[in-house]
């Protein structure tokens, strides 16, 4: 068996209307399916759901369950808050980036970045279930990732001796360590 992609992602909402007006308004994504249900199938438990399933592009689906029986929603409190997101990847230059923070700003949304990540530039923010989003445009040469390549399994070796941060590709984030 080999993968071929990812069918879809599935994430919680609070308001399925509300998310699918957000993600066709922000991110011009098209709602695209919609499965409502008052038994889940797979386990046969009653608990009725709405799952939405937007397009994401090329194939990829981002999809969506608004559990109305269920707590509100909450966050895993042993994460931290910046590691969960789902980042997209959009055509373009930094211009991109920058225009689409604009747009998001205007619209009320907090926007971080534009973040500098050397291999790629991207801007955070967040869905209206607070889920955190990425916009990111590619910005790595060829050289940089052969470079990143040929170390990434010497880095992963050294990170599960030692769970410190092998500086193989420290490169990526010097520049803002120094500022």
């Amino acid at each position: 068996m080999k993968v071929q992609r990812i069918h879809h992602v599935a994430y919680r909402c609070r308001d399925a209307r509300e998310t699918v007006e957000w993600y066709r308004k922000h991110l011009n994504m098209e709602f695209v399916l919609a499965i409502a249900e008052d038994r889940v199938p797979s386990t046969k438990a009653p608990d009725p759901y709405m799952h939405l399933f937007m397009d994401a592009g090329n194939g990829n689906v981002l999809a969506f369950f608004e559990i109305p029986n269920s707590p509100p929603m909450g966050r895993d409190p042993s994460t931290p808050d910046w590691v969960q997101h789902i980042a997209f990847k959009v055509d373009g230059d930094e211009s991109v980036l920058v225009e689409a923070k604009a747009r998001l700003e205007a619209a009320g949304i907090e926007v971080v970045g534009i973040t500098d990540h050397t291999i790629f530039k991207s801007i955070y923010f967040r869905d209206p279930n607070g889920h955190r989003l990425e916009l990111v445009v590619d910005t790595a040469t060829p050289e940089q990732s052969k470079m990143l390549d040929d170390v990434k399994w010497e880095m992963l070796e050294e990170w599960s001796r030692t769970k410190r941060a092998p500086k193989q590709a420290a490169w990526m984030h010097e520049k803002e360590l120094a500022a």
